[in-house]
């Protein structure tokens, strides 16, 4: 007797790949290397795109990091102070862009007495109050975490408990960092587009009388003709590199170098490059934006 198969050869393979697939969800992955190789195999196959492969990646990295790796160091946080006037803590809440400011005593800056949102002086200025400010008045209970938090964890909890932002603290109780919901999703999702993003279409914005607010991957030659300067493009292709090969180092959001009159700002980067900079020529430029 002579058995037929209506399937084309062509389609045998899918069918053969889908069995396993089939076959592997209804079981648990031996590994970790399992799982990926089946997740790899399937983007490869058009079952899942890219980005669903990333993400799945970025959660399984999440899952072996702590919140030491991915923190913003207390040097570059944006900290209040608990007896800030009024322009001081504007001025600091302007110049970072962020919405979350912890609070730190006078007496001992490592000791963290809470968290003031941004949005919680806009009661202030609608009952006439701001000029009068008192920061123990708007200040909220912060979330205290340890460098060695696993991210997976953290996330959780974050969750849980409708939290943005937790202070890191070291072995001693000091104050190490700071991390955000966003830093961790980050890792998962690739970078969130925030305050600053603009137009996909442009790479350079100006945002100020003599600040503009520029992409890292503008090539060289567009960053050269909008700002009259003349950067080399031999080693480099955007201005992003060039930035980069400064520092010496990966940088980290709110990181400055000058370069040839000009000084760089990291506005927004990940644990992979940097995505946004914020530029100031030392003189006026009469360029358009």
């Amino acid at each position: 007797m002579i058995c037929m198969n209506d399937d084309p050869p062509s389609t045998l393979p899918g069918k053969s790949f889908l069995n396993k697939l089939t076959q592997w969800l209804l079981t648990e992955p031996r590994d970790r290397v399992q799982l990926m190789e089946t997740l790899i195999q399937s983007e490869q196959r058009g079952i899942i795109d890219a980005d669903a492969l990333s993400i799945v990646q970025g959660a399984l990295q999440v899952a072996d990091m702590q919140v030491r790796e991915i923190m913003i160091p207390r040097s570059q946080a944006a900290v209040l102070q608990e007896d800030s006037d009024v322009k001081e803590v504007l001025r600091i809440i302007i110049d970072s862009a962020h919405s979350r400011f912890p609070v730190v005593s006078q007496d001992d800056p490592d000791e963290v007495l809470g968290i003031v949102l941004a949005k919680d002086l806009l009661v202030l200025v609608a009952e006439n109050r701001l000029e009068k400010l008192d920061i123990q008045e708007i200040i909220r209970p912060a979330v205290f975490v340890p460098e060695s938090k696993r991210l997976n964890v953290l996330l959780k909890e974050f969750r849980a408990n409708r939290n943005h932002m937790a202070i890191v603290i070291n072995e001693y109780g000091g104050l190490s960092g700071l991390v955000t919901i966003e830093d961790i999703l980050e890792q998962i999702v690739g970078d969130i587009e925030d305050e600053h993003d603009f137009e996909e279409d442009y790479f350079i914005k100006k945002s100020g009388k003599n600040q503009f607010i520029v992409k890292a991957l503008t090539p060289i030659e567009d960053f050269n003709e909008h700002f009259n300067t003349d950067f080399s493009d031999d080693e480099f292709d955007t201005i992003g590199g060039v930035v980069t090969h400064h520092f010496g180092h990966l940088p980290v959001r709110d990181e400055s170098v000058k370069i040839g009159g000009f000084k760089f700002k990291v506005l927004n980067a990940d644990h992979r490059n940097i995505r946004l900079l914020e530029v100031v020529p030392k003189k006026l430029l009469k360029t358009t934006a």
